[in-house]
């Protein structure tokens, strides 16, 4: 059977990409937590915060070594399986990668050996200073990945000479028709997947009745973001979504498995697309529904998929349900949010244990969603690279199918061994914790008598913050 080397050199990329991705969109929201922990402990004197800090610092640098070296192969792969996309873009693309290099990562590795190494050996706003840089960094970082990748899906600011692009105007190769929606988007998706991680954390120690002083913080927060970001997310969602209908119809229409363009879509709850007779089995949806998302009519008419060759048709099975993949989970933290909201108004936050449970299963959501939506987006622009400039075919690099390969298993077997030890030694500091921290002063009611499991933050507590909480 003779295998296709431009779908294997796709499967690689797809796979280091998708290991690389997760980490990054972690760190990105986790650096942030990380310095708001600082600026909180600066103004409260409060050691419960610095603890955190130093605690979430550790797991941020597991995470932040992985997501560099899940990435260096990245850059590889667009000379070794991609060079006639390097060759025919790279005028245009090949700057903004390294603008992030430039930029982010130079600000991001002057940052970090203060911020994981000067505990204790730098005055407090130093530490606070270089959380920030090291924040600030990777949202620098997001913002020309994002800029580049935006740019594959809505080129502008360039013209073709000989059949290579070149820039004419950087400010419209930057700020493309897209940017500004998907990069909204991932920043949320990033805060969210870091938000979710952390209140599940804080709900095994709550079950398990561990570092009492520690996880209604660390609740608290996480619980704080997902209410209000969880919300906002759905509305640049929408707000993304449109844009994609503007630039990119035929994605839309394979999201929402719209065949049929002179018909209201219904919006889809489950159906089975079938590509090659362009019908949809086993239908299950809302009449008139997608049509009122998308055209804000309910009557309202856009693209179907029959609309478009079947050459330039996205696979539509994949992007069907990884959209909706994306879609329902972003739902489900909404209704976490929302039950949490109210658990924590009737003040039994703490002391619902059915609902601490099985929350501290769910740090996997964040992450399922944001490779949901990466699917969504990346396979939805197929079959171009650059929509509408460069097919996929034809840019990749005459390479044997056996050497892709060969390196592919090789990425397999490694990945798997570095990626499953890092893991496992960032679950081993979860189970750890955070450093004990000396007990704070009562405050003068209490003195006098020692401090029980209740006031301290048990499970038995009544769900009364103490000053010092």
């Amino acid at each position: 059977m003779e295998i296709d080397p431009v779908m294997l050199a796709r499967l690689q990329f797809a796979f280091t990409i998708s290991f690389h991705i997760i980490f990054p969109a972690f760190t990105i929201g986790l650096s942030a937590y990380i310095a708001v922990l600082l600026a909180m402990w600066i103004k409260t004197k409060r050691q419960r915060y610095q603890k955190l800090a130093r605690f979430w610092t550790k797991i941020f640098a597991v995470s932040f070594g992985m997501g560099v070296v899940s990435g260096l192969v990245l850059s590889y792969q667009f000379g070794t399986n991609w060079s006639e996309f390097s060759r025919i873009l790279g005028n245009v693309l090949g700057p903004l990668i390294g603008y992030e290099v430039l930029t982010a990562f130079f600000l991001e590795a002057t940052f970090l050996g203060v911020l994981l190494f000067g505990w204790g050996r730098v005055p407090q706003w130093l530490q606070l200073t270089a959380a920030t840089a090291v924040a600030v960094g990777t949202l620098m970082s997001a913002f020309w990945i994002l800029s580049a990748n935006s740019w594959m899906h809505t080129p502008a600011g360039f013209e073709m000479r000989e059949g290579i692009a070149y820039p004419v105007d950087w400010i419209k190769v930057i700020f493309n028709p897209s940017f500004p929606y998907r990069f909204a988007h991932m920043v949320l998706a990033a805060y969210l997947t870091t938000a979710v991680v952390v209140l599940a954390v804080a709900a095994r120690y709550r079950v398990a009745d561990k570092f009492p002083r520690q996880s209604p913080t660390m609740l608290k927060m996480a619980l704080g973001m997902i209410m209000v970001l969880a919300p906002l997310q759905m509305f640049f969602g929408d707000l993304h979504g449109l844009n994609t209908a503007e630039y990119q119809p035929a994605k839309i229409a394979a999201m929402e498995a719209h065949w049929d363009s002179s018909e209201p879509a219904p919006l889809l709850l489950f159906a089975w697309p079938d590509q090659q007779q362009q019908i949809n089995h086993a239908a299950f949806g809302i009449p008139g529904l997608a049509s009122l998302i998308i055209t804000h009519e309910r009557e309202g008419l856009f693209p179907g998929l029959n609309d478009f060759p079947a050459e330039d048709q996205p696979p539509v099975l994949p992007v069907f349900f990884s959209f909706r993949i994306m879609v329902g989970i972003g739902l489900l933290l909404i209704g976490i949010g929302l039950l949490g909201g109210f658990l924590w108004w009737r003040g039994k936050l703490f002391t619902a244990r059915w609902f601490m449970r099985p929350l501290q299963y769910v740090w996997p959501l964040g992450f399922i969603a944001l490779l949901a939506g990466w699917m969504t987006t990346e396979i939805g622009r197929q079959p171009w690279l650059a929509y509408g400039l460069l097919r996929t075919a034809d840019a990749a690099s005459p390479v044997p199918a056996s050497s892709i390969l060969v390196s592919l298993s090789l990425f397999v077997l490694v990945y798997a061994v570095v990626f499953g030890a890092g893991i496992y030694y960032i679950n081993r500091l979860i189970h750890k914790g955070p450093e004990p921290e000396v007990l704070e002063a009562p405050s003068a009611p209490m003195a006098g008598r020692p401090i029980s499991g209740a006031e301290s933050g048990g499970f038995g507590e009544l769900n009364r913050e103490r000053t010092n909480d």
